[in-house]
């Protein structure tokens, strides 16, 4: 199993494979070098998605941070732009402490041609001394959801965990996992997590989750304007925040006012994403705003809350995230945005029913109706930002959420198609997928939809 410290990652927005990853790997690279003072120029070349979108995605930005020394769950969003302008202003970085020649623009390429033999979402570093000697190069690819892996490791790459009592690769195994210990999805997941470190420490990092997630959802509510980048998308969510609040108030309440609210809470959290803010990849940030908004859900207005039952959603949510991680992908630009929204949808509706009170066969009908009616779903971001159809699009993955928790409470856990056998035709329908629709902004609405 993939652990929820690795699933859930506390990062800045607006993309996990675009920003975060790429940021971890540059500062990677610069802490393979800390010992080598002598480097006086650095190269990064960005591949196949990475490059189609690297302004859209701020990857540009992601790589001078993560080269500056910066890590996605430690800096300050605040200072991002200064840092960036500093950079691009100077032609310096502060390369392991020494300033270095570094000029964004002739220093990050942008190799939009050469197709990237393991992975679409490939990056380059390189470093050269006062000669132009080449000193080091790495190439990582960054996989989805922040994750990165050295290129020539990717395809072994399992994520296994060492001495899980009972770890797990497929749903069936999870299943037969509860079924033989008489423990919960989550409490299988528990377990496991408290051989990696003391209990007390993974129930506050899930505490810490929740926390980051549910501030992200309040600084969405409350933060107006027009979102960076050359669209000029209108922040919506502060005010749909007051009408809602204002019809909560009314005699006349909306026969469809929770749907409204489930909407808001995840367009909230993606609006902050598409500003650079704080979010938590759940499994990646442009479904970022699924799980919060589901989660928020299930504190505002269902009785049953608890802090166990919130704890209990994460943990059961990282099984099926973990599962969709390890055999199929969390990545748009390998599978479309049914690794991403449609991942997330799955993680909340078995999380929702868990957390509900379902029984393990009715989380993992959940987690199985979630996906399925997400398939097909392409990856395709007008002008490469994480805004349109991003942000919408999980305010209805967090809807699909919540109907597919419902629906599977409502039978007795029996269904024909298993979570094993959607997360194979996931897998491929990604692979069959044009290319063009897998976060390159070739294809579908980013070339159909007018700018101007």
């Amino acid at each position: 199993m993939i652990s929820l410290f690795d699933l859930f990652k506390i990062g800045i927005g607006p993309s996990s494979s675009h920003t975060i990853g790429p940021m971890r790997a540059a500062a990677r690279f610069a802490e393979s070098l800390c010992d080598a003072p002598d480097v006086a120029r650095l190269r990064v070349t960005l591949y196949g998605s990475l490059a189609w979108t690297a302004r859209g995605h701020a990857t540009d930005r992601a790589v001078i941070l993560g080269l500056a020394g910066e890590k996605p769950d430690t800096m300050d969003p605040a200072l991002a732009d200064d840092i960036v302008q500093s950079v691009t202003q100077a032609h310096l970085i502060a390369f392991n402490g020494h300033p270095t020649p570094f000029n964004p623009d002739t220093d990050i390429v942008l190799d939009t041609k050469t197709v990237p033999p393991v992975h679409p979402n490939t990056l380059q570093f390189e470093a050269f001394d006062s000669t132009d000697t080449l000193l080091a190069c790495a190439r990582f690819c960054s996989v989805g959801g922040g994750f990165i892996v050295p290129e020539q490791a990717t395809e072994t790459a399992t994520y296994a965990q060492p001495d899980m009592p009972y770890d797990f690769t497929s749903g069936t195994e999870l299943l037969e996992r509860t079924q033989n210990t008489g423990l919960d999805i989550a409490g299988v997941v528990l377990a496991n997590e408290s051989v990696l470190r003391p209990r007390t420490e993974v129930e506050t990092y899930l505490d810490r989750i929740v926390s980051v997630m549910m501030e992200c959802v309040d600084a969405g509510l409350h933060r107006s304007g027009t979102l960076p980048g050359r669209l000029n998308v209108r922040r919506r969510a502060a005010a749909l925040y007051e009408r809602l609040k204002d019809q909560s108030r009314s005699n006349q309440p909306s026969a469809h006012g929770i749907m409204d609210w489930i909407s808001l809470f995840a367009i909230a959290v993606n609006e902050e994403n598409a500003a650079g803010g704080r979010v938590v990849t759940a499994p990646t940030n442009g479904a970022s705003g699924v799980i919060p908004a589901v989660l928020r859900y299930y504190r505002e207005f269902c009785p049953e809350y608890s802090l166990d039952g919130q704890r209990r959603f994460l943990l059961t949510a990282a099984a099926i995230g973990g599962l969709f991680k390890l055999n199929a992908s969390i990545s748009g630009a390998e599978v479309g945005c049914q690794g991403e929204v449609g991942v997330a949808s799955s993680m909340a509706a078995a999380g929702l029913a868990a957390a509900l009170g379902a029984t393990p066969l009715q989380v993992e009908n959940a987690a199985e109706i979630g996906m399925e009616h997400h398939l097909g779903m392409t990856c395709d971001p007008v002008a490469g930002l994480v805004q349109i159809p991003c942000i919408e699009r999980n305010a209805f993955g967090a809807i699909k959420a919540i109907n597919a928790a419902s629906l599977a409470m409502h039978g007795d856990g029996a269904h024909h198609v298993s979570l094993d056998q959607v997360i194979r035709t996931m897998a491929e329908t990604g692979r069959d997928m044009n290319h063009r629709y897998k976060e390159t902004s070739l294809g579908g609405l980013a070339v159909n939809f007018p700018e101007c």
